[in-house]
């Protein structure tokens, strides 16, 4: 690697964050001394202005993946996709870096501690430097050494190779770059201090203005209204825009400037499609010009798993959710949010990815898994699934599938009730059942002979029992209900009816080991299971791995094919690239092409249709190999 392009502590991946150790200690020994905090400890405020300034990118790198709100004012369409979050997730480095420089500027220089509050003549000059002095040199800098040929390709390209750029671009590139801005923003900073006119004030204001306009830049949606540009023309000079330093990534050789526009007009390397494009996609934001082909809509499992969203932390969401203690802090935030949307009750888009050309996107609806227990919730929820269905059939959605709950069988029959209440839809709705059956049949060993059945009466369960019959595999199926027993037993073919026996305890599959899961088992009805069976399963939430002489499968799952595009976020507790079997169904009904809706109980005779058609399109099972514990 080029001299300075690696950070230095490159190798320490989170223990990076140790750095601030120092700073805190110092903080903790005042504390302890003084017996209380020194608010004028130049410690306590760099651990302070780090703070803010890493939730200044994070809340706007949030705000940017908002989908429901930036969808059609979004500049450059691709999705983030799994290759760009690990290019940038080392994004913070240079706050890091300046913390550093800002410490030992307080040791060199005096003038920087024991700054009052206020001062409006500190706020002045430091304007000032940063106009006179900081944009040009940044611009100079910019356009004639860092995309030179030798610095732009052992430097520069790496800030440029973001497929699509998000106010984390900012801060992703190499080390000397950074040591270049850090001098830029030390200017105003320490010439202020110089002065004798700093503030507080100013160092927090400059740095949050700083980091503010940075993310303005890189987050890939215009905001800001054409009209106050054409009230006031001059605006077009003083400040850029997000459309504005996009076309400095899409067409290199134009608006090298930092933050004023100004410096390029002066320059002669103003893009002359700057101003035409911001326009253009100001005007078009209340069109909704991208309409997806396909539609998997989604709920939020808890309070918890609804911070696993790209549009909160990317990062998070593009790793299988695990509760993390980082996200205690935000859960109130959560909770806040989660009254919001029952109170606005919509559907809103949380992300999308390309598949063959076709845009396939994931709709959220705003309820959580304990409200679909609550029957005074039932008929809201049902309302909101056929607002987001009558939705997409006025946009030109061909298929919608349900995730989970959004079809569960006592709340609209897997769909059906949908279908009924509206029989000239042209969306498809789809449940993706059938695929799901599909993948827990073909987990299964070769050559079983006997398996234990639970929540055997379940739409899934109901298929299974008629599939694995047809196969001369003896289905113990658990159930009180005799009646229902016995209507799924009178539709298998005669000859085969004597393999669905039914069981009403779990002693009863004490010699099975092959149990197949449907509903939700507590370890003490594990504990009838042999040692050496497999749980495989199709229950939410999963079982808990009770046993250690047991292995457990996951939930049904498919891994999406290789080509998928934009795809930067993991399906719950799911691997990147894998989702629901339920999710994968939708994508199959889509990609061939059927016109049939696949609401209500599962059509048996399809399973091994699906199953192919998958395998053809190139989505692959996820093998559920035993997980010991």
């Amino acid at each position: 690697m080029a001299t300075l392009s690696a950070w230095p502590w490159n190798n320490l991946g989170a223990y990076k964050y140790m750095l601030y150790g120092p700073f805190l200690a110092n903080v903790v020994y005042s504390r302890i001394q003084q017996g209380s905090i020194q608010w004028e400890s130049w410690c306590l405020h760099l651990l302070i202005i780090c703070a803010l300034r890493c939730e200044v990118y994070n809340r706007f790198t949030c705000f940017s993946n908002m989908l429901f709100l930036t969808r059609n004012r979004r500049i450059n369409q691709k999705g983030v996709d799994f290759k760009l979050v690990d290019k940038e997730w080392d994004w913070d480095n240079f706050i890091i870096l300046q913390a550093l420089i800002g410490s030992m500027a307080c040791y060199i220089l005096p003038c920087v501690t024991n700054l009052p509050i206020w001062n409006t003549k500190g706020i002045i000059i430091a304007t000032l430097l940063h106009v006179l002095i900081s944009e040009p040199v940044y611009y100079w800098v910019h356009r004639w050494f860092l995309h030179g040929n030798y610095f732009f390709t052992n430097y520069h390209s790496f800030h440029h190779s973001s497929s699509v750029i998000q106010p984390t671009t900012a801060g992703s590139a190499t080390f000397l770059e950074h040591l270049f801005l850090s001098a830029v923003i030390a200017i105003p900073l320490i010439g202020t201090c110089l002065a004798g006119f700093g503030s507080l004030g100013m160092i927090y204001g400059y740095l949050m203005i700083f980091d503010f306009l940075r993310g303005l830049g890189h987050c890939n949606f215009e905001f800001l209204p054409h009209q106050l540009f054409q009230a006031f023309p001059f605006f077009r000079y003083i400040v850029y825009t997000p459309t504005y330093h996009s076309l400095h990534h899409t067409d290199m050789g134009t608006n090298y400037c930092l933050f004023m526009p100004l410096f390029d007009a002066l320059g002669n390397t103003l893009n002359s499609k700057s101003w035409d494009l911001h326009r253009k996609i100001s005007m078009d934001a209340g069109i909704n010009k991208v309409v997806p082909d396909f539609v998997f809509l989604a709920h939020a499992v808890d309070l918890s798993t609804s911070i696993h969203q790209p549009y909160i932390f990317r990062s998070c969401a593009s790793v299988p959710y695990k509760f993390a203690l980082y996200q205690i802090p935000y859960l109130p935030v959560a909770f806040v949010a989660m009254l919001l949307m029952w109170a606005k009750s919509k559907t809103y888009l949380s992300a999308f990815y390309n598949l063959r050309g076709r845009l396939h996107q994931m709709w959220v609806v705003p309820r959580y898994g304990f409200q679909y227990f609550l029957p005074f919730a039932l008929d809201g929820i049902n309302k909101q699934i056929e607002n987001a269905i009558l939705r997409a059939d006025k946009m030109g959605v061909k298929v919608i599938s349900l995730a989970a709950l959004n079809k569960n069988e006592a709340l609209n029959g897997g769909g059906t009730l949908f279908v009924n209440k509206h029989p000239n839809l042209r969306v498809r709705v789809v449940h993706g059942n059938t695929l799901t059956a599909a993948v827990i049949i073909n987990e299964l060993p070769k050559g079983v002979e006997e398996v234990f059945l639970t929540g055997a009466t379940s739409k899934l369960g109901r298929a299974i029992a008629l599939y694995l019959c047809r196969r001369k595999v003896r289905v113990l199926m658990l159930t009180l209900s005799t009646e229902r027993f016995q209507k799924i037993q009178k539709e298998a073919p005669v000859e085969y009816q004597k393999y669905i026996v039914q069981v009403t305890k779990y002693q009863a599959a004490k010699n099975c080991k092959t149990w197949i899961v449907g509903k939700w088992i507590t370890p003490r009805e594990q504990s009838w299971a042999p040692s050496g069976a497999h749980f495989h399963q199709f229950v939410v939430p999963p079982i808990l791995h009770f046993r250690r002489d047991c292995t457990y499968g996951d939930l049904a799952a498919i891994r999406l094919p290789e080509d998928v595009e934009g795809l930067g976020y993991c399906e719950y507790k799911l691997d990147r690239g894998v989702v629901h079997a339920c999710h994968a169904g939708g994508v199959v009904h889509f990609l061939e092409g059927w016109t049939h809706n696949e609401v209500g109980a599962i059509d048996v005779d399809r399973i091994d249709v699906v199953w192919e058609a998958a395998m053809k399109h190139g989505l692959k099972p996820v093998s559920s190999l035993p997980n010991k514990h």
